[in-house]
């Protein structure tokens, strides 16, 4: 009974470590870097890699934003005004769906974001693993 236990405590701990290794790749900005070196060394399980897809997938596509909106409002004078306000809406956006993304993880369901869930398993799956 003893040795049972045991066993099942290391499932659990098992469990345990995975659920907080996957919360760590949905921070925002910071979850982009533990995702990368997930892919890179290609250790994990399914579900790890997938959401390390997903999490490189909304970083890099808030970042190209960012930068894009940023450096239009700068050089626009008619548009500057709307390309920050879009720009704070994009921020925001990705911030959301990442809080959003890590309530879905802790509730034990699967972490899928229309567009980008497809697009991560496609391309990044291609170059990444």
């Amino acid at each position: 009974m003893k040795h049972f236990e045991s066993n099942n405590s290391r499932k659990i701990k098992r469990q345990d470590i995975s659920l907080l290794g996957m919360l760590i790749y949905l921070i925002p900005v910071i979850g982009f870097f533990p995702s990368l070196w997930t892919l890179y060394r290609r250790e994990g399980s399914r579900e790890q890699l997938r959401t390390s897809r997903l999490s490189i997938t909304l970083a890099l596509t808030w970042c190209i934003g960012y930068i894009l909106l940023g450096s239009g409002a700068s050089t626009s004078e008619f548009f500057a005004l709307r390309l920050q306000i879009l720009n704070s809406f994009v921020t925001s956006g990705y911030f959301v769906v990442s809080a959003w993304l890590i309530i879905r993880t802790v509730k034990g369901k699967p972490q899928k974001v229309p567009g980008f869930s497809q697009f991560a398993e496609k391309v990044l799956d291609k170059y990444l693993s």
